[in-house]
């Protein structure tokens, strides 16, 4: 896994679908809902006329973290849901990328909103772990 100023993020050994499948049950797992969906590839197709590579955006939420954060700071609704994004990279390969709660963190100074983002952050950096760990049949790591 690799992190950015904004997001943690891994590209896998792995097709698109399957890891959207995976995706969605490691999120789970770490107790997060979908909110939102957005298909960029069927946006862009439908709006601009183009073809770009598979690529879901989807809007991943805690209730209990998201209570928690807008009870210390309202604003902060803006910045939510934590997106997640897999893209297809082409060649069997898939990028994932999740925003960073300690993003939020970093806007809003309130300590408390500090804890609510470390929680995020764990769940999302144990999924996100889960999902590079995992063993595909051959013994490869996806």
């Amino acid at each position: 896994m690799d992190s950015t100023d904004f997001t943690l993020g891994a590209t896998l050994d792995a097709s698109y679908d399957e890891t959207v499948a995976r995706v969605r049950a490691l999120l789970a797992d770490a107790g997060f809902g979908v909110l939102t969906e957005i298909d960029i590839r069927a946006t862009l197709q439908a709006k601009l006329g183009v073809e770009v590579p598979a690529q879901l955006i989807l809007g991943a939420c805690r209730p209990e973290l998201a209570h928690r954060a807008l009870q210390v700071e309202p604003r902060v609704a803006a910045l939510m849901p934590c997106n997640v994004v897999v893209a297809d990279t082409g060649e069997g390969r898939t990028r994932v990328d999740v925003m960073d709660p300690a993003l939020i963190a970093s806007l809003a100074p309130d300590p408390r909103l500090a804890e609510v983002a470390a929680e995020g952050r764990a769940r999302l950096t144990g999924m996100m772990e889960a999902l590079t760990a995992t063993a595909a049949p051959d013994g490869s790591n996806r």
